[in-house]
């Protein structure tokens, strides 16, 4: 298309030309008609240069100029007539575009060699054809090149997606410097391995915490069962409500966990209703003194600025209940425990040990417990239903330190 369009104006621009030429020429011999005399006009003709442009005159007598003869049915003057003569050069045979010019001497041929124009034609398709030929070969070239290093690319990416199908999946995909389309995939395609790994990691991280949790439980149990058979009957009662209780902690995990998948999954239907988050502090604080005096601790309340959230206010309760009750287990006797609450924001603070800035983010997951010698009865869940029961109602929680102690705080959108 753009070679067809350089073509068709080559071609208007060189007859373009033409016309100007003949028009420039037919106004000159016009007005050398109207200054001169027969005798001079006819010597201007017979001097005038056949390169520039070939005249012809029809005198009284003969023919003056560059003819013998005019050829017949020569338009007048802007219009043109292509016409052929020959000469005896090497070059015998001209084509000229002209036409006549009426002065008052009589008729005038004007033309000029358009045959070059076919020459110059001929010269610019031939060099049409070959650029096109050369930018097709290089195109197909490049392309084969690029095409090559795609499918070796291509190639690559499948040996190591089976690599990771194989279960290498700290496998990951080359990232060039180039920064092209390939490589913002590969990036993607990385983080999505990346947290694909966390998660695999995750799942045996719990399997792990869920072996070493309840492989005590279920030891106990299996050895209480095969002792029951010794006991006298005096005692079945006492050691069968001690099996219960080690069955029921078991069952409890697996309750936990599946609680927290179906909240987080968004499969547990809330009971939402309007619920003040200082009422529900304060049963919080009703609830929470007697445990805390239990072990001679100072449980405070403050309460500002009334605010009205959408929620569920059974599961509410118990994820503060778990935050107040973490406090109480984890902080010493005679410890200060306070709970908080200033419009849409709670506040949950003691000053005992604290956590680590390691472990803020950690405690979250499931079945993580920080002590390590499972000292105090839990499943390990109870953060982690927490963060899930406040995401479920849009709260945020974070986790900060109180110098000394634990500073919970949780803000409700």
């Amino acid at each position: 298309m753009l070679v067809l369009s350089l073509y068709r104006q080559l071609v208007i621009e060189q007859q373009n030309q033409v016309d100007k030429h003949l028009a420039a020429e037919m106004q000159r011999y016009q007005q050398l008609a109207l200054t001169v005399n027969r005798r001079s006009f006819a010597a201007q003709i017979r001097a005038a240069d056949p390169k520039t442009a070939l005249i012809a005159w029809r005198n009284s007598v003969d023919m003056v100029g560059a003819l013998t003869f005019l050829p017949e049915n020569m338009p007048q003057l802007p219009e043109t007539k292509d016409f052929p003569i020959f000469t005896g050069g090497p070059d015998k045979l001209h084509i000229l575009t002209g036409g006549l010019v009426i002065t008052r001497y009589g008729p005038v041929l004007i033309a000029t060699r358009t045959d070059q124009l076919a020459t110059l034609i001929e010269k610019f398709i031939n060099a049409a054809f070959w650029a096109v030929a050369f930018t097709l070969g290089l195109t197909l070239a490049l392309g084969y090149i690029f095409s090559k290093a795609i499918l070796r690319r291509l190639v690559e990416y499948n040996r190591l997606s089976e690599q990771i199908e194989a279960g290498h999946y700290e496998t990951r995909l080359p990232v060039s410097e180039s920064q092209d389309e390939f490589d913002m995939l590969a990036r993607q395609f990385n983080l999505v391995l990346d947290t694909l790994e966390l998660n695999l990691r995750a799942v045996r991280g719990v399997t792990d915490n869920i072996a070493h949790d309840l492989r005590t439980p279920l030891s106990h149990l299996r050895i209480g069962i095969e002792l029951l058979s010794q006991k006298p009957a005096s005692e079945l009662a006492d050691a069968t409500a001690e099996l219960l209780e080690e069955l029921d902690h078991c069952l409890g995990t697996f309750d936990a966990m599946l609680s927290l998948t179906r909240i987080e999954e968004g499969q547990q239907t809330l009971d939402l209703q309007p619920v003040s988050l200082q009422q529900i502090c304060q049963d919080l604080f009703e609830m929470a003194e007697v445990i805390a005096e239990s072990r001679d601790q100072m449980l405070n309340i403050s309460l500002e600025d009334d605010v009205y959230v959408n929620g569920d206010k059974y599961l509410l309760f118990q994820a503060l209940f778990n935050l107040v009750d973490n406090a109480i287990k984890y902080s010493p006797d005679g410890a200060t425990i306070s709970i908080k609450q200033q419009g849409k924001h709670i506040q949950i603070s003691d000053n005992g040990p604290g956590i680590i800035d390691e472990d803020k983010e950690r405690v979250f997951d499931r079945l993580v417990r920080l002590d390590p010698s499972r000292h105090y009865k839990g499943t390990g869940l109870g953060l982690s239903m927490v963060k899930a029961i406040l995401s479920r109602h849009k709260a945020t929680i974070s986790l900060h330190d109180n110098h000394p102690g634990l500073l919970v705080s949780i803000h409700f959108k």
